[in-house]
C-alpha cells in the first residue's frame, strides 16, 4: 500500500483492491498469515478500513523482512534493494498488474507525465487482470517471466460503509423509480460521468458525445448532464470546443465539477450513469453503479449482459441505449437488478472459485520452495 496524508479508500479503486485481495488470501487454507506493506508514510489505512475488524497489520519493508514468504507488489513501488534481498533468501516476488500496462508506459513519454520507472527484471511472476489479456506477451518481454491472468475482484463493503453514512443524513443510495420519486414529474434523467480524465482510457469525451446525442433525439430524456472529475480540464481549448459544440451545454442543462464519490453523489443529483473507456473493461465503477440498481450505459464487453451495452466509441448507439433506458428501466428493473447479482457473485472476493485460483496460481508461483510448501506461505 502507498498510504499518504488525507488519504481516502475512495481516491482510487487500487487500494480497495488490495484490500479485497488480503481478504480473499486469508481464506486461503495454506496461507498462515497476510500483511500490509507500508510504501508510504502514514503507516496506517484510510479512516474507512478497520483493520482490527479485518484481521490484518500494516509494516513497514524492513519490518515484514521476516515476516513473509510471498510480496505481492500492487498499490505502491518496493525499493528494489529490499525485492533483491527478499528474492535472494528464497522469497518470492509477484507484481500484480492493474493498470492497463500499454498505457503506463506509453502516456508518460507522449504526454510529459511524471511516471514511476521501475526496474523490470525484479519479479518471478507477473499477475494481470483478464482485461489485458491482450498485453501478456508485452507484459513477459519486459518483465523477464511469465505473466498469469487471475481473477477480477470486488465487494461492497466499502460501498455499503458509504450508504449508511449518508443514510445516516437522510439520503438512500439506490436507483427511485419515477413513480416512487417525489420528483416523479420531472422530464428526463439526470445524468452523471464519473470517468477520471487523466487517461486516454477513461474520459468523458464519448459520454458527453451519448448524453447530447440522446439529448437531440429527445429534449425529454436527459434533464441534466454532469461531468464529474473535469475541473482540471474545463478551461482546457480542446474541452472547450467539444462542450461548446453540444445542443445539451447550448441550453444550459449541462454542469462541470470536481472530484466526489459516487455514493454522496448519486443521491443528490444523478438517476444514471454513462461510461466509456478504452481498453479497460473491467471497473469498479461499474460494479459500485449497478449495486445501486442505477441503470449504467457502458462500452464493456465484460459486461455485455448487464447494464445497457453500446460497442466501442458508437456514441449514437449509447444515445439510444440512454433512451432506451430512460424508457424502460423502470419496468425492467427486477431483471436488471438479477442479472447484477449474478455477476457480484462471480467477483466476489471470498468465494470458492476465486480463493481457488488465487491458491493455485501460489501454489504454481512457489513449486520447487520446499521450505514454503512445508510451512504454508505468509503473504
Amino acid at each position: 500500500m502507498l498510504t499518504h496524508a488525507s488519504q481516502n479508500i475512495w481516491s482510487n479503486g487500487l487500494g480497495q483492491n488490495v484490500i479485497f485481495l488480503a481478504q480473499l488470501l486469508q481464506r486461503v487454507p495454506f496461507v498462515t498469515s497476510v500483511v500490509l506493506i507500508d510504501c508510504g508514510d502514514q503507516g496506517a489505512m484510510p479512516p474507512q478500513v478497520d483493520m482490527g475488524d479485518l484481521g490484518l497489520r500494516i509494516m513497514s519493508m524492513r519490518d515484514a523482512t521476516d515476516e513473509v514468504d510471498v510480496v505481492i507488489e500492487m498499490a505502491g513501488a518496493l525499493d528494489s534493494k529490499w525485492i533483491d534481498l527478499m528474492r535472494a533468501r528464497g522469497r518470492k516476488v509477484v507484481f500484480h498488474c492493474c493498470g492497463q500496462p500499454f498505457v503506463a508506459l506509453a502516456e508518460p513519454v507522449v504526454f510529459n507525465k511524471q511516471s514511476t520507472a521501475l526496474r523490470p527484471d525484479r519479479c518471478d511472476e507477473v499477475w494481470y487482470l483478464p482485461k489485458d489479456e491482450a498485453f501478456a506477451p508485452m507484459l513477459r518481454t519486459i518483465h523477464r517471466c511469465d505473466a498469469h491472468a487471475v481473477p477480477f475482484i470486488w465487494s461492497p463493503q466499502f460501498l455499503e460503509a458509504r450508504a449508511k453514512e449518508v443514510a445516516e443524513t437522510g439520503y438512500r443510495y439506490g436507483y427511485v423509480p419515477r413513480e416512487a420519486s417525489p420528483d416523479a414529474a420531472r422530464s428526463g434523467w439526470r445524468v452523471a460521468i464519473f470517468e477520471p480524465n487523466i487517461s486516454v482510457v477513461k474520459t468523458s469525451s464519448i459520454p458527453m458525445l451519448v448524453c447530447d446525442e440522446a439529448y437531440r433525439a429527445d429534449r425529454d430524456s436527459v434533464q441534466m448532464m454532469h461531468v464529474l472529475n473535469a475541473l482540471h480540464i474545463k478551461d482546457h481549448p480542446t474541452m472547450l470546443y467539444l462542450a461548446n459544440s453540444l445542443d445539451i451545454v447550448k441550453t444550459h442543462r449541462a454542469t462541470f465539477h470536481g472530484r466526489h464519490d459516487i455514493v454522496g453523489f448519486m443521491v443528490q443529483f444523478a438517476d444514471a450513469v454513462v461510461s466509456h473507456q478504452w481498453g479497460n473493461n473491467q471497473n469498479y465503477s461499474y460494479l459500485d453503479a449497478l449495486y445501486g440498481d442505477y441503470p449504467l450505459i457502458h462500452n464493456s464487453p465484460w459486461l455485455k449482459d448487464v447494464g445497457y451495452y453500446y460497442p466501442d466509441f458508437d456514441a449514437q448507439e449509447g444515445g439510444a441505449q440512454l433512451r432506451r433506458a430512460e424508457q424502460t428501466h423502470d419496468t425492467e428493473l427486477p431483471a436488471y437488478r438479477a442479472r447484477a447479482q449474478r455477476l457480484f457473485q462471480t467477483v466476489d472476493p471470498l468465494a470458492h472459485h476465486n480463493v481457488e485460483q488465487y491458491a493455485a496460481r501460489l501454489t504454481h508461483l512457489c513449486r520447487g520452495t520446499s521450505n514454503l510448501a512445508a510451512t504454508g506461505g505468509r503473504a
